[in-house]
């Protein structure tokens, strides 16, 4: 009997958990409400701020309590070109600016957008790391907007679902490399514990079933079944083909915009 491999040891957490103790909280949309869902209102934006183990900076916004004699602040997600003391727009009547927030049915086809909601009201889940953005393609039967997603994937959704029009700032984030270990260090550090990744057959085999031997080698197919026990399902899971992927699929669209493979 081996040890608790890494990988089990991951799963429980512990020493792994996310590091969130100064972080500035949950970024999201305002709940929708009935000034966005008949007409607009306004905002400030006060601050930008870096959020630790995030690659895109926050704001905060304030907008005037439609109940109370109070303000409201909210955390969102900055995307490029915002800027302190900027007048964010939010509901249907809004125009199509930078950091406002519309509905998608009102946007029109081609307009890049970013932290768009997957059903109404759930406050924005797509397209939220730096760069990210969104494009609309079409409006369908003025109750279904089909977008194309950042992976390339296009995807179907309500009209009623909340965009934010722009990109998500921290773009070009990675095409710098970080060329020590000093800087991946402090990178993973307000991240979690993900780093630095020893290689399975670098360890003992009592460590990692790859392990031992007189060379780094496996020594046996590196691909392993589903129902496999936790210390032995490290590798290819349950692969279905391995290797390099040749050749190229040609996609075409036909009139409707459906894709044939």
């Amino acid at each position: 009997m081996g040890r608790v491999i890494r990988v089990q040891r991951k799963g429980a957490g512990g020493i792994f958990k996310a590091h969130t103790s100064k972080r500035k909280g949950k970024a999201s949309f305002r709940p929708f409400d009935y000034a966005e869902k008949c007409g607009y209102i306004k905002g400030i934006v006060k601050s930008i701020a870096h959020d630790p183990g995030r690659g895109s900076p926050l704001v905060k916004v304030q907008f005037r309590n439609l109940y109370r004699f109070k303000k409201s602040v909210h955390t969102f997600l900055a995307c490029e070109g915002m800027y302190s003391g900027q007048l964010i727009y939010c509901g249907k009547k809004a125009q199509i600016t930078i950091g406002n927030i519309l509905p998608l049915g009102v946007i029109p086809e081609g307009t890049v957008c970013c932290n768009v909601e997957v059903r109404e009201g759930d406050r924005g889940k797509l397209a939220r790391a730096s760069g990210d953005h969104v494009t609309i393609i079409n409006q369908i039967n003025e109750k279904k907007t089909r977008i194309r997603l950042p992976s390339g994937i296009k995807k179907i959704i309500s009209s009623k679902c909340r965009g934010m029009i722009g990109i998500i700032a921290g773009g070009n984030r990675i095409d710098k490399p970080l060329l020590k270990a000093g800087r991946a260090h402090f990178k993973f550090k307000s991240k979690r514990n993900c780093w630095p990744v020893v290689r399975g057959v670098a360890m003992n085999p009592v460590e990692h079933p790859h392990g031992g031997g007189n060379h780094q080698h496996i020594g046996h197919s590196s691909t392993v079944r589903k129902d496999a026990p936790p210390g032995r399902k490290v590798g290819l899971i349950g692969a279905r083909r391995t290797g390099k992927i040749s050749g190229k699929k040609k996609i075409f669209e036909n009139l409707n915009n459906d894709i044939i493979l």
